[in-house]
């Protein structure tokens, strides 16, 4: 058993899937240190591991029992080391985990991440595996501590579930119906996060745009957005992601007339075919997507729209992928995240005749990404001599090390690599882009330099790493992760 110096047990939280799970893990971390564990240093194998699954993509339970299988010699060797699963894939397999691998001493399910320490302790005692999954949420778990990750940034869930019954989609069935916090709470939490130096907020839901509909009002998420505005220090809102059938025209007037609302959209197509919307029991049409495009860049014409798009689903036909290519074409996207169909077990597709051959899926995945990268690229090149403020980020760019280069996001999100200057994460810097690829821009003529109070929240940090990282809030937070929704985030993908 690893012993730090203040002779606590250490932990290492690892997560598969979308921004939902990334937030858990937060919580799962803010818990396990609330409870005296410590994070555990790189490279070094943790006392406790714990990972926290998705089970939306074909291959999920392979990965989890292969990492398992990895872990299994060294659990043995190692006296006191324990293994959790939580998750999706947690929720949907329940007792099968202890039974495919019975050195797991601990299953928890979506709906009870706050028993964690507690299961830990018992499976501790007992000397025997502890599986416990709740079939619904008995508390937002808004009020577990939680350890966030930037000092600049944070994700705020306003939500939680889906109502949607998309047949590619097991979410529901294990997140359950959706449940929606209370404005006064999410303005509370927010408010609390800027003063301790967070300038940019992403509000996350798994539609997130429906929220209200517990309360019964379907202009919610428009107030909240105009609310946001009022939030003195806080410098950019985002959110992800909205469903084109419950996206209103009051939240693009709230997009366009609130200044800390960021012109960025992620709206999830995912087919251009209105046969294969049907099929995927998506409330709305190819029609009713481009017109909301259409309206948001009347009112924003500066905004950067980003998509999801499965190609592949069963009976989708080459005269189905063209319409796709044909909405694609029109919608101009900054940028797309683009799968091929997976069957996901215990979905209605999963069984539906007419699985299209993978090499057809993979073909048709191949035209879609190479139109999407030219589209891309036009798009940025159009960024070119624009002056922009960039947030610089931690992280971002895998090739800064060679280069010197600070890397953060731009208003619209984009990913911009500037010249080496004096800024830290969390510190804004004006710059001119000078050139622009597919998936970046480079903005080597700096303006300007603007440090904040963020930047000085990530050096008190960088001072202190371990000091108050796992404060409880009563509130969800967590920092935004280096993109925005992976290809690997089956769940964003779902929206």
């Amino acid at each position: 058993m690893t012993v730090t110096e203040a002779g606590a047990r250490t932990y290492e939280v690892r997560t598969y899937g979308c921004q939902m799970n990334v937030h858990d893990s937060e919580r799962l971390s803010g818990l396990l240190e609330d409870a005296g564990y410590v994070r555990a240093p790189e490279g070094e194998t943790a006392d406790v591991i714990v990972f926290n699954t998705c089970a939306v993509r074909e291959n999920a339970d392979n990965r989890l029992y292969g990492n398992l299988g990895h872990l299994r010699p060294i659990k043995m060797a190692r006296e006191g080391m324990q293994i959790a699963v939580g998750g999706c894939l947690a929720q949907k397999d329940q007792g099968e985990i202890v039974r495919k691998a019975p050195w797991v001493d601990v299953v928890f399910g979506t709906h009870n991440i706050g028993s964690l320490p507690v299961l830990l302790e018992r499976a501790r005692i007992a000397q025997e595996a502890q599986v416990e999954i709740k079939d619904s949420l008995e508390t937002f778990p808004s009020t577990l501590p939680t350890r966030r990750e930037s000092a600049y940034a944070a994700w705020v869930a306003i939500s939680v579930g889906c109502n949607n019954t998309c047949t590619f989609c097991i979410v529901p069935s294990l997140r359950g119906k959706e449940k929606d916090r209370r404005p006064g709470d999410i303005l509370s939490e927010i408010r609390t996060l800027v003063d301790q130096g967070v300038l940019e907020i992403t509000l996350l839901g798994q539609n997130v745009n429906t929220y209200g509909v517990e309360f019964g009002d379907r202009l919610a998420f428009g107030k909240l957005l105009r609310a946001c505005g009022d939030v003195e220090g806080l410098e950019r809102v985002r959110f992800t992601s909205p469903h084109p059938a419950a996206f209103t025209d009051d939240v693009i007037h709230a997009m366009a007339e609130t200044p800390n609302v960021m012109h960025q959209l992620h709206m999830p197509l995912q087919s251009g075919s209105d046969r294969v919307l049907k099929a995927m029991r998506r409330s709305y049409r190819a029609e009713r997507y481009l017109g909301i495009i259409d309206r948001v860049r009347a009112a924003m014409p500066d905004a950067a729209i980003s998509t999801d798009i499965i190609v592949g689903f069963p009976g989708e036909t080459e005269e189905d992928f063209q319409q796709t290519l044909d909405v694609v074409r029109a919608s101009r996207f900054a940028n797309a995240f683009t799968f091929q169909y997976s069957i996901r077990p215990g979905t209605p597709a999963a069984t539906m005749e007419d699985q299209v051959p993978k090499a057809v899926v993979q073909e048709r995945y191949e035209r879609l990404v190479a139109l999407q990268e030219e589209i891309s690229w036009e798009e940025n090149k159009k960024q070119v001599g624009r002056t922009l403020e960039v947030l610089i980020a931690e992280g971002e760019g895998r090739k800064d090390d060679a280069t010197h280069r600070l890397s953060g996001r731009a208003a619209d999100n984009r990913l911009v690599h500037l010249a080496a200057v004096d800024a830290r994460p969390g510190d804004m810097v004006t710059a001119e882009v000078t050139y622009a690829a597919p998936h970046h821009l480079v903005a080597d003529k700096v303006a300007s330099v603007r440090r904040t109070r963020a930047g000085d929240a990530w050096e008190a940090r960088q001072a202190a790493p371990s000091a108050g990282s796992a404060v409880s809030l009563g509130m969800p937070t967590i920092g935004r992760p280096p993109a925005e929704p992976a290809p690997s985030s089956a769940c964003s993908a779902h929206s």
